[in-house]
Parts: C-alpha cells; sequence; structure tokens
C-alpha cells in the first residue's frame, strides 16, 4: 500500500518549521517509535526498579531509538495500580538532558490542571535551553481523577483549566513581557518577562488523551495527539478524523501509547494482553500497516516486559528499527 502523505508538501504548524527534535520525530508518511520511562519491565509490581536506567536510556539514545516520554503520576493509587517511573517528569527531562546527546525528550503528559502553568513553562523552557532544543511538551488533564481533591482542586473543570493555562503558557514562552489574563492562574500584565525562553520560536504542544476537549480543538490547537487506542481496527478512522479537523495541508502528527511486550519467539502473533504482546517478524508487519494509515509515532509503556530490557533493545535495534528510518532532517 502506497502512504500518499510521504507524496503532499505538507506544511509544518506555525512556529516550528525548522524544529529539528519535532521534525525528526513527524515525519508525513513515515512511523517512528520510542519507550515511555522507565525502560524496564515491571509487570507484577506497581512501580520499577529504577536499577539500570542510566545505562538503559544511554542505549536507547547510541541505538537510533525516537523519543523517551515520561509521565506526570504524583501518587501511587492502589486502585490504579501503577505509579509510572515515580520520578517527577520535570526533574528526569533535566537528568536526561545529561545522559543522552540525539533523542527526544517527551512528557506524557504534564497534567497541566494540577500544576501553576508559570513553573511548568519555567522548567519546561529550562529544559529545553539544557537539551539544545529536544524537548516536546506533552500536556493532558491526568487519567486518575482521584489525585485532584489532593491538590484541593476539582475535577470537573480540569478541561476548562487546561485551555487557560495552555494559553498562559504560551503567552508566556513564546512572546517577551507577555499579557495574559488568566481565568484561574496568576495575570501576566507585561511587566515582567519570563526567562530563560525556548531554544526556537516556541515549545511544540503535544496533547497526550483527549484532555477533555473535542478533536476539533486538538487540531486546531495542538501541534500534535497521541492517544490510546487499544482498538487498532478504529485507526483509519480516528486518523480520518483528525486529518479532516486539521488545516488544510498543516501536518499534525497522529501517535498513540500501548502497553508492550517483546515476545520471546520472533513468530509470536499478536495479542492484545493488556496492551500488546507480539513477536518481532509481526511486529513489523502491524507497523508497516500502521504507517501506511497514517500513524505517525508509537510510545511503547514497558511495564509488562518480561525480558531483561537490553535484550529487548538490542532485537528491535537489529530487527525492526531498520524497517521504519525516519530521513536525515535538521542538525
Amino acid at each position: 500500500m502506497s502512504r500518499p502523505e510521504a507524496n503532499l508538501d505538507w506544511k509544518r504548524p506555525a512556529g516550528i518549521e525548522d524544529h529539528a527534535a519535532y521534525n525528526r520525530l513527524f515525519q508525513p508518511g513515515r512511523l517512528t517509535f520510542g519507550f515511555m520511562a522507565p525502560l524496564e519491565g515491571y509487570p507484577s509490581s506497581p512501580g520499577p526498579t529504577l536499577r539500570d536506567r542510566t545505562a538503559m536510556v544511554r542505549k536507547a539514545d547510541e541505538l537510533g531509538f525516537s523519543a523517551i516520554w515520561l509521565r506526570d503520576v504524583p501518587f501511587l493509587d492502589p486502585g490504579f495500580g501503577d505509579i509510572g517511573q515515580v520520578i517527577d517528569p520535570m526533574v528526569y527531562a533535566g537528568w536526561l538532558t545529561a545522559q543522552t546527546k540525539s533523542i527526544t525528550i517527551g512528557t506524557a503528559g504534564i497534567v497541566l490542571p494540577l500544576r501553576d502553568p508559570l513553573i511548568v513553562a519555567k522548567q519546561a523552557a529550562s529544559v529545553d535551553q539544557l537539551s539544545h532544543g529536544r524537548l516536546l511538551l506533552g500536556v493532558s488533564t491526568g487519567d486518575r481523577p482521584a489525585e485532584y481533591p489532593t491538590f484541593g482542586l476539582p475535577f470537573d473543570n480540569s478541561a476548562e483549566r487546561f485551555r487557560d493555562a495552555l494559553s498562559m503558557i504560551r503567552a508566556s514562552t513564546e512572546s517577551d513581557f507577555g499579557i495574559f489574563q488568566s481565568q484561574h492562574y496568576g495575570r501576566l500584565d507585561g511587566s515582567l518577562n519570563l526567562v530563560p525562553k525556548p531554544v526556537g520560536a516556541r515549545l511544540p504542544l503535544i496533547a497526550i488523551g483527549r484532555a477533555g476537549q473535542d478533536i476539533a480543538w486538538l487540531a486546531a490547537n495542538m501541534d500534535g495527539w497521541i492517544w490510546h487506542l487499544s482498538d487498532f481496527g478504529r485507526l483509519p478512522e480516528v486518523i480520518g478524523r483528525w486529518r479532516a479537523a486539521t488545516p488544510d495541508a498543516v501536518f499534525k502528527p497522529y501517535g498513540y501509547g500501548t502497553f508492550f511486550d517483546l515476545d520471546s519467539d520472533p513468530n509470536a502473533s499478536l495479542q492484545f494482553v493488556r496492551g500488546i504482546r507480539i513477536g518481532r517478524r509481526a511486529l513489523v508487519e502491524l507497523w508497516k500497516r500502521q504507517q501506511d494509515e497514517g500513524v505517525s509515532h508509537v510510545a511503547l509503556n514497558l511495564k509488562p516486559l518480561r525480558r531483561p530490557m537490553d535484550e529487548v533493545l538490542d532485537e528491535l535495534a537489529e530487527h525492526v528499527l531498520p524497517h521504519f528510518p525516519a530521513a536525515a532532517i535538521g542538525p
């Protein structure tokens, strides 16, 4: 099947036309994949050991994988049963800038209604400077409503506060001495200038999940969308709706996150086991089909992984990554 997206003269979203990390990760007609931190499996525990995190992130970077994504999970909710990478995502992102050289660093995603947007803006621009422009700011309203009362905040207006916080981040990072009157947070009156600013004209903003918004709003206001979708049969429909909602000839990527376990049998077929369990040969065929359907990126959550991570990295790098080469774009 041909990939029509690869043959069109797509435009990039305004302000990030030359953003090297965004443009390497998201390319029309091409699929890339990366990992949700931590880079280890912990199938029987709510949290990881974090023992080999330095070696694994360096290895992923050196082998040419596309991205490391960082989740925002402040508490262990026993009813939910997964605490992600444990470390605060902005602290983790700062650490990653010193441990890696090329891999894109993304947040997946900062729970905006639980955080002060000016602090998020300061942290994100700081990481972007330290990483020489490798940060993608993924934002969300989170998937754990039980966290909101702990912060003394309501969940029922989280979608509204998400939009408000996003506008404040833009006003403070995309112009000097920005002006914005927030309905839920503070006020920018033009007398102060947030520093530092991002390396480029602005930070790429990626919606993680729906964030309480409809697709039309996401397409108009975000630079990409990464969702969780367990029914792969619906991908063409969802991507079609996403493409129809984006401005004419502007490429905004669609991707998905999934729990992932690479089977030791290279011929193992696809199984849905709280995510996907699959052998490498079927994985290549699955991703080739999804690439044709318009998927731009897959973020692999490794919690169910039963094998050593270094072994899985080597197998993916040798047998899967070569089937999905990204074009050389930017420095």
